[in-house]
């Protein structure tokens, strides 16, 4: 994982988008899954990609606030 302060704003947002397009492909993948080591991984992934988009969505709007 990247240190979100050194990104740029540009830098972060498409982050965002990439990771938010990976957490629509796993669900996908989720869904055609059989087997449940398959499962447990894809929700392993899952799980990893949702805390960065929640780190990174965090970052994102702690900059997007007017400082005093």
């Amino acid at each position: 994982m990247s240190n979100e302060s050194s990104l740029s704003q540009s830098e972060l947002n498409n982050r965002i988008r990439i990771l938010e397009d990976n957490i629509r492909q796993l669900i996908e993948q989720a869904a055609a899954a059989s087997g449940e080591q398959n499962e447990a991984r894809i929700a392993d992934r899952l799980h990893q990609q949702n805390e960065e988009l929640e780190r990174l969505t965090r970052e994102r709007d702690a900059r997007s606030k007017p400082t005093k």
